[in-house]
């Protein structure tokens, strides 16, 4: 197990405790006083408890190493434990709701003690430490997990602190606002868990990787001497610390094949050496003949004029076959690729009737 799945194990397990303690005094606390808003947050609580548990679990599973069902590792299951722990947030909060409607519509005015005010107090306090804590912890390991704990650590002291209030507010005006503070609370609650699905789930629906790393990969294979440009750059995660994916290079048509060979495998080596990513490179070939250069001029001066063009790469001509080979990329108004490419191909061989073109439409990922 990596240092990383151990750190967010030992923080799962800090978590597991400080919370197993505060569902004991608040659940005491709620009964003896009845109030419905400081059994809730108990219950909540417990939720946070478990929540640390499928961290732990998913953790675990997810450092088992790669086998033949699963070719990239078993990374992606800490996605799944983020995505449970955002359903267990939703859960308490929609149970939390029905319950705090249930004490508006059959009031019963809770009874608060001085110790009962210092427990929720102490318990706010406690919250925030742990939850700044956790979620320190989960951005400095790349976990969502981790990250989703804290942030409900942290709506549970925004939750507990409405408890406060309200606790405050019957003892000084013996107005019940019990059920009301309840309510709002859960619908914090679970306005919060919907919004911490939404990274874990984009995750596994194929998020881009952040366009600062991409920009800064791109930067870092621009510095190969022999690469003249960087194309086509596709990164997916299989874990929060596994990216794997590929991009091409281009490189004159002079450069020896053996430079070629070398020049892929050191790309490949640095991604892996600097940030841990997997990457197969391929290679797009540059003319150096003056005629075709400047074919190459006129072809990518007519494609990036055309309705709905962004960029144009991988051109290439053989000019023993008379073939050009371009990859254009379209602007998103483009749904369908195949009736672009016809339509690029037929204006291309209409310009420069002397060539055939094989045009790819290409994509930003």
């Amino acid at each position: 197990m990596t240092d990383r799945n151990q750190a967010i194990i030992r923080t799962s397990a800090v978590g597991i405790a400080v919370n197993m303690l505060l569902v004991v005094f608040k659940a005491i606390v709620g009964f003896v006083a009845g109030s419905i808003a400081i059994v809730m947050d108990a219950v909540n609580n417990l939720s946070d408890v478990l929540s640390s548990v499928i961290t732990i679990v998913g953790t675990r599973l997810s450092a088992k190493p790669a086998d033949k069902e699963h070719p990239f590792g078993h990374g992606r299951i800490e996605y799944f434990s983020a995505i449970l722990i955002a359903v267990l947030v939703l859960v308490a909060g929609i149970s939390s709701l029905i319950e705090s409607i249930r004490k508006i519509i059959h009031p019963a005015p809770p009874e608060y003690s001085t110790l009962s005010l210092i427990i929720i107090t102490v318990a706010i306090a406690v919250k925030i430490v742990l939850g700044r804590y956790v979620k320190r912890r989960g951005n400095d390991l790349g976990s969502d997990a981790l990250k989703a704990s804290g942030a409900d650590a942290l709506f549970d002291a925004v939750v507990t602190t409405g408890t406060l209030f309200a606790a405050l507010l019957m003892i000084f005006t013996h107005i019940d606002l019990d059920g009301i503070v309840g309510g709002l609370i859960a619908c914090v609650v679970i306005k919060a868990g919907y919004e911490m699905l939404s990274t874990p789930v984009n995750q596994l629906l194929g998020t881009p990787v952040p366009e600062a790393l991409k920009e800064k990969i791109i930067d870092e294979v621009l510095e190969e001497p022999d690469v003249n440009g960087v194309f086509d750059v596709i990164l997916n995660y299989y874990g929060p610390s596994t990216i794997i994916g590929s991009l091409h290079v281009s490189v004159l048509d002079t450069t020896p094949l053996r430079e070629v060979h070398l020049l892929t495998r050191h790309i490949s080596d640095k991604l892996w050496q600097r940030h841990g990513i997997i990457v197969t490179v391929g290679i797009y070939a540059i003319n150096t003949n003056e005629r075709d250069q400047q074919l190459r001029i006129a072809v990518l001066h007519e494609a990036i004029n055309q309705p709905h063009v962004t960029l144009c790469h991988a051109f290439y001509v053989f000019e023993d076959k008379k073939l050009v080979t371009i990859d254009i990329i379209p602007d998103r108004t483009v749904t369908d690729d195949n009736k672009f490419q016809k339509a690029m191909t037929r204006h291309l061989e209409q310009t420069f009737p002397a060539y055939h073109f094989d045009v790819d439409i290409d994509h930003i990922y």
